[in-house]
């Protein structure tokens, strides 16, 4: 019974200061700070890139919303990537006015492999662009999206996500429940971690990066959140995520309970896959640089599972400490 108290002391002390640690950085969302001087003064040239899967009942929609942009239209070239489709999303898209790649390959079908099939092919062009964005089929633009990342560009950031707002947020509780979710991961999440110079992580869509940093390797991804993965790989290289607050991208969420269980199950299993790819090479970083970003980068990839069997083996714990107190009692 004794080593059931001290387990229970330490996972306690292991559960408390973990949300310390996350409270003390989520108040430096609510401090204000001055924006990044600009380093250059440039319209740059853009690639808005849409991986579709089946999307032609909302792909025209966003392409819309891309074409009326404030930002110079000569500019920016709007990309559907029509992976895999078995209905009209091809049609629909080029019919918006998107130029249109169609991708069949029944072995390679996740969204990253797509990204680095197009993206590989505009390389090898050595294709007139500054940077790229990455959408989702269901999102609509904010008409500031474009000149909004491009100012953060002319600040001198590679890698930018913009705000992911909710489009949806009253069709049911569902969709209001991350309307909530989204609103808090952006204020206290990725707004404080980039406040005091700590790295954001992409959010699946709505996100700048430039065309510089893919150019070596493509979009070198293999696991289900190829984002994540993306941004675990820059903090551990050293190099910090930007964000843009006024760079808005609205993105519908599911409605139904079945159809958002199947969604967060997807991204689970991808979190585990990069946990189980980049824990290893997270904590070298940490340990080698001993820098709050790469320990930061490490306590968000084992941070929210672990901790999350830490509290489960806690309430056992206890619920093993108050059963054995009961049977002695009887006795």
């Amino acid at each position: 019974m004794e080593y059931l108290y001290i387990l229970r002391e330490a996972l306690v002390w292991m559960v408390t200061i973990f949300w310390i640690y996350q409270m003390a950085i989520s108040v430096c969302a609510l401090i204000k700070f001055k924006d990044k001087p600009l380093k250059i003064k440039k319209d740059h040239r853009f690639m808005a890139i849409i991986p579709a899967h089946n999307e032609e009942a909302v792909v025209g929609n966003l392409i819309e919303s891309l074409k009326n942009q404030t930002y110079n239209k000569e500019l920016y070239d709007i990309y559907v990537i029509a992976d895999n489709c078995t209905d009209n999303t091809a049609k629909v898209a080029k019919e918006a006015g998107a130029i249109v790649y169609e991708r069949f390959d029944s072995t390679k079908k996740t969204k990253g492999y797509a990204l680095n099939w197009f993206l590989q092919q505009k390389i090898e062009e050595d294709a007139p662009y500054d940077a790229f964005f990455i959408f989702d089929a269901d999102n609509i633009v904010d008409k500031n999206f474009i000149k909004n990342m491009n100012k953060k560009l002319c600040q001198g950031e590679d890698v930018v996500q913009g705000y992911r707002d909710i489009k949806n947020p009253t069709d049911s509780w569902i969709t209001a429940g991350y309307a909530i979710f989204y609103w808090t991961l952006h204020r206290f999440y990725h707004l404080a971690r980039y406040n005091i110079g700590l790295s954001p992580l992409l959010n699946g869509t709505g996100f700048m990066v430039r065309f510089d940093v893919v150019k070596p390797n493509g979009w070198d991804t293999q696991t289900l959140t190829e984002d994540i993965e993306f941004s675990l790989k820059r903090i551990i290289a050293g190099k910090r995520l930007g964000w843009a607050t006024d760079a808005i991208v609205y993105d519908e969420q599911p409605v139904g309970f079945k159809q958002s269980w199947s969604q967060r199950s997807r991204w689970t299993v991808g979190h585990i896959q990069c946990m189980h790819k980049y824990t290893k090479d997270l904590a070298m970083a940490a340990k080698k640089n001993k820098t709050l970003m790469n320990f930061d980068g490490l306590l968000y990839i084992i941070g929210s599972i672990p901790m999350f069997v830490i509290t489960l083996i806690l309430l056992l714990t206890n619920f093993a400490i108050y059963a054995g107190t009961g049977m002695s009692a009887a006795e």
